[in-house]
């Protein structure tokens, strides 16, 4: 019986907020071979590949089932009915779109929201750009993966070449539904086990104040130190995002990166940050000596090849030094900084409040004012090598993530076949204006670079 646990509750309660907990990744596929003679998209072809892949994603044919009252916390359950049409679904274009239509179709795929009465996962196929090509876009909650374990995931789905075989799915029965009596001894036994935890650090009080001295740097450096400024694009999110793109060789941002003697995450927050310089110069706010907050996750995946799913994320505040001018000086500052915090990194969200529900809920109503962070920055390593979905070669992918809260700005970047491929996502009402951000993080990594690459 597999129930959700502390960090994954938190990734569900902002739903009921109005802030959907839904990762995504936007892939461009070489569709040459996606369409039949007549030029129509062979979704069947595509469904057959997914399909043959379910066994090894349990997951995707698994709902979130909440029990009544005295039951114990939500858990999952094999669907009685799963219909892979409902999750694999197209969206062709009436016309080539240009790069803004199409991230505009991405945030309306993303927008739409996924049914707690099926799987929570949706994969859209978006036929009809210029050239044969074919977007993808797979959004899964946050329940189920988080960056890097959502990776590992949409690597189930494809292969290291064109002509890899497709094995015919096989029959999958669902196991059967939890009885309530099965749900409450599974409660029972659950609280019993908390209960004794919770009595064997009563016995041990020394133990217990020196596993609580233990974490308390990092609470103090993380949480009560320092104090994110107030910003004119730190307002509660709305509905609707902006997302735009940022593409640069992998190989370009490791030269930035050992030739300044920094880790290409010090390169990406200091991109960021040269970004927000901008854009909060076009709005004529004050930017001398300003230091923003940024909120980076820290993976605690264990190494386990071909495995990682769930929600093992640490998490450490930077300080990104707006105010400087100087793009090699803001790069060394920021990665002098990410050494010394990567000493006090915590964990989420057991770290923070432990297991008391209670208050988890409350210090998720509670982001909406949150005061910890400017910015979420999150780095995520991809396959080196190019891959192939039903044949087609994936030529880009692009991560996108969701905002919460008042982080109404989301960079994330994602290595893969020897690109730097980066992601901003917006709240379209508080940064109407998220061209300039991306604009000014091109500029930077331009600034930064001995070979001044090419970005677009």
């Amino acid at each position: 019986m597999e129930r959700l646990g502390p960090a994954d509750l938190m990734m569900l309660w902002p739903d009921d907020l109005g802030w959907p907990e839904v990762i995504g990744a936007l892939a461009i596929l070489d569709g040459t071979g996606l369409f039949d003679p007549d030029g129509r998209f062979r979704i069947g072809a595509v469904r057959e590949v997914i399909g043959s892949r379910l066994p090894q994603v349990p997951r995707f044919r698994q709902l979130l089932h909440t029990p009544r009252r005295g039951l114990g916390r939500p858990l999952w359950v094999d669907t009685r009915f799963f219909d892979l049409t409902e999750h694999v679904r197209v969206l062709p274009f009436a016309a080539p779109p240009d790069e803004t239509g199409l991230l505009r179709a991405a945030e309306h795929v993303r927008a739409l929201p996924l049914s707690r009465s099926r799987p929570l996962w949706e994969m859209w196929f978006l036929p009809g750009l210029a050239s044969d090509a074919v977007a993808m876009f797979i959004k899964v909650h946050h329940t189920i993966a988080d960056g890097p374990a959502g990776v590992a995931l949409l690597g189930t789905f494809l292969d290291p070449s064109a002509d890899a075989p497709t094995t015919p799915a096989l029959p999958w029965t669902p196991a059967p539904m939890p009885s309530g009596r099965d749900l409450f001894e599974d409660n029972l036994r659950r609280r019993v086990q908390a209960a004794e935890g919770t009595l064997s650090k009563l016995r041990r009080p020394a133990t217990t104040l020196h596993q609580a001295r233990e974490k308390w740097p990092a609470v103090r450096e993380n949480y009560l130190k320092e104090r994110a400024p107030r910003t004119s694009f730190n307002i509660p999110i709305g509905r609707h995002r902006r997302l735009t793109v940022i593409r640069s060789s992998l190989d370009a941002a490791k030269q930035i990166a050992h030739s300044h003697g920094v880790k290409l995450n010090d390169v990406l927050m200091s991109a960021t940050a040269g970004g927000l310089r901008e854009l909060l110069r076009s709005r004529g706010e004050h930017v001398e000596d300003l230091v923003l907050r940024a909120f980076v996750p820290v993976s605690l995946h264990q190494e386990e090849p071909g495995r990682a799913r769930g929600n093992q994320d640490g998490m450490m505040f930077v300080p990104l030094p707006v105010g400087e001018p100087y793009p090699i000086r803001r790069l060394r500052l920021i990665a002098e900084a990410s050494v010394r915090r990567k000493k006090h990194v915590i964990g989420a969200p057991e770290g923070i409040v432990g297991g008391n529900r209670v208050l988890q809920r409350a210090m998720t109503r509670g982001l909406a004012r949150q005061r910890w962070a400017n910015v979420y920055i999150a780095n995520i390593f991809g396959p080196p090598m190019p891959l192939y979905l039903a044949g087609a070669r994936i030529t880009e992918i692009f991560p996108v993530v969701p905002l919460i809260g008042n982080f109404t700005l989301a960079v994330a970047a994602l290595s893969y076949a020897e690109q730097l491929n980066i992601t901003v996502v917006a709240d379209a009402n508080a940064c109407p204006d998220v061209e300039i951000l991306a604009q000014g993080m091109r500029d930077s990594l331009q600034a930064l670079s001995p070979f001044k690459p090419v970005l677009t």
